[in-house]
């Protein structure tokens, strides 16, 4: 949307080739084609603000049936601000459009599934997402990190800690700090330090 080649090109399979040798994380800014998603055109602009995690799920589409994370298994994608509500339903669709691979073939050649295939390349983060973690199995949770969107509106600053207490208390103290901190860590090869991991405000 911004004049440039596509995805589905293979333009951009020399960086993602780079970004997979050197352990670089593509991050994607929600929808990543600056535009933010509408209805008609005379809707309040309250419509936007509801539609915006969807472009976090469009852009997710567009990567994966690229085929861009099937030539490159080991590259890893973080899709920040769009929140993660909408990733068990996608998996969901995934798995049913595969009944009909013989018709589209994008996916006929391939053992992985999309939406395992998802699982295995992709990271999203949660802003105020309290009804997602009950499907935290389904996304998986070791794909799930959190955000709190400072200093957009959607932010939950400043009552950031309040609010994911409360949305990840049916979650196990292992689980919280995956989500927390640890997937971050192990992501983005971040070492947290054992005092830190211990007690967040040590120095």
């Amino acid at each position: 949307m911004l004049g440039l080649p596509s995805l589905h090109t293979g333009h951009w399979d020399p960086l993602m080739a780079a970004c997979e040798e050197t352990g670089t994380v593509v991050c994607l800014h929600v929808g990543s084609s600056g535009t933010s998603p509408a209805t008609s055109p005379d809707a309040p602009s309250d419509t936007i603000g509801v539609l915006f995690f969807g472009y976090a799920m469009f852009a997710a589409v567009d990567w994966l049936y690229s085929r861009i994370p099937v030539r490159f298994p080991e590259l890893r994608l973080c899709l920040s601000e769009g929140g993660i509500g909408w990733v068990a339903g996608l998996l969901d669709r995934l798995e049913h459009v595969r009944k009909y691979d013989t018709m589209y073939g994008t996916w006929n050649d391939l053992a992985l599934s999309p939406a395992d295939t998802f699982r295995r390349n992709f990271w999203v983060c949660a802003i105020d997402d309290p009804s997602a973690f009950l499907q935290r199995d389904v996304i998986g949770i070791e794909n799930i990190l959190v955000e709190s969107d400072y200093p957009h509106a959607d932010s939950t600053w400043p009552v950031t800690q309040e609010r994911l207490a409360v949305q990840l208390m049916g979650l196990s103290d292992d689980d919280v700090a995956r989500v927390t901190w640890a997937n971050a860590a192990a992501l983005f090869r971040h070492e947290v330090p054992e005092a830190v991991q211990r007690d967040p405000n040590a120095y």
